[in-house]
């Protein structure tokens, strides 16, 4: 089998993302607390979103990345009606592994900042594997 040759990533690849938030991003709708207000899980897969598509236009054909860790200061609430946007900027390629640091903001606020590590890998072998349950 021959391998796929690493895509080169350079630091400084970024992406932003926005979300208005419903009654559906609430932290009552994704069962993480009570209170209407975006909910930290929502809050996180925008942040997601934004290092996906931070990589999106370099990916190879086949590849993708996936997630491996997570830091993230959910640091301010945001009623239902609001825009969030979610800025991330890839800050280190360390071989497959990339680290993003993230940051959400309602206008000029901050509602959250962190980092997320995602891996590259081959698309159909990750799919596969998941598939077997290994």
């Amino acid at each position: 089998m021959q391998e796929r040759p690493e895509p080169t990533f350079a630091p400084g690849l970024s992406a932003r993302v926005e979300l208005t938030v419903t009654d559906a991003d609430t932290a009552q709708a994704v069962g993480s607390g009570d209170v209407p207000v975006l909910g930290t899980p929502r809050v996180l897969a925008l942040a997601e979103a934004a290092t996906v598509a931070a990589t999106a236009t370099v990916m190879p054909a086949g590849m993708t990345t996936v997630g491996l860790r997570v830091e993230l200061d959910h640091r301010a609430p945001t009623p239902v009606g609001r825009t969030v946007r979610a800025q991330a900027r890839l800050a280190t390629v360390d071989g497959r592994r990339l680290l993003f640091e993230v940051r959400v903001t309602d206008g000029e606020d901050t509602v959250a900042d962190g980092r997320v590590e995602r891996v590259l890998v081959d698309r159909q072998r990750f799919v596969e594997r998941a598939s077997r349950g290994a």
